[in-house]
């Protein structure tokens, strides 16, 4: 009898074992309790051990913003996220980003994501990622909006954000930001 337990839960993983136990009791086979509790230590150490580095929250991180550099009509800018903690944490997907007033009040609609496609990204104590955030570099195709003070960032997987000092002017209806990555692209 083949038993997949990479997929069970906890509860289903005991169930299943317990079911086996029956069945190889009544085939006349002994079967103990011990390798019943092994086995559910073990799949769950290998579950816990494949799924990855813990999310990082907001209180793991310390965002500051890179250089800006213009290219194609375009102006690009580098949000960093170190690493602060004593452990490996990761981040996955697209931050959260919106140009604040002095106020604290919105200024225009938030960044919009790009297509690209994104995975986890392992980060150690102490090291940065980044995430990339463009506008066009100019009223190319549309006017600018008045010229922020703040930048809200919300690190992906969080509803926390945090405003760093960064003073942004959206032109052109054009907003975007690339998911974490360590190439620094958008």
């Amino acid at each position: 009898m083949f038993l997949n337990t990479r997929f069970l839960s906890r509860r289903g993983l005991a169930a299943a074992l317990t079911a086996t136990a029956a069945a190889l009791a009544t085939a006349g086979v002994a079967w103990s309790a011990t390798a019943a509790t092994t086995a559910t230590a073990t799949t769950t150490t290998t579950t816990r051990a494949s799924a990855g580095p813990r999310t990082c929250g907001l209180n793991d991180l310390y965002l500051s913003m890179g250089r800006k550099e213009g290219a194609a009509g375009s102006l690009y800018w580098s949000i960093r996220f170190t690493n602060t903690s004593t452990s490996e944490c990761g981040l996955r997907g697209y931050p959260g980003i919106s140009v604040l007033d002095t106020a604290h009040r919105q200024i225009g609609p938030a960044a919009t994501r790009t297509s690209r496609s994104y995975a986890t990204v392992p980060l150690a104590p102490g090291h940065s990622v980044s995430a990339v955030i463009r506008t066009a570099n100019g009223p190319i195709g549309g006017p600018c909006l008045r010229t922020g003070t703040y930048l809200r960032i919300y690190p992906p997987a969080s509803y926390s954000a945090t405003l760093v000092p960064a003073p942004w002017t959206t032109c052109s209806h054009t907003f975007h930001v690339g998911p974490v990555n360590t190439e620094g692209t958008i």
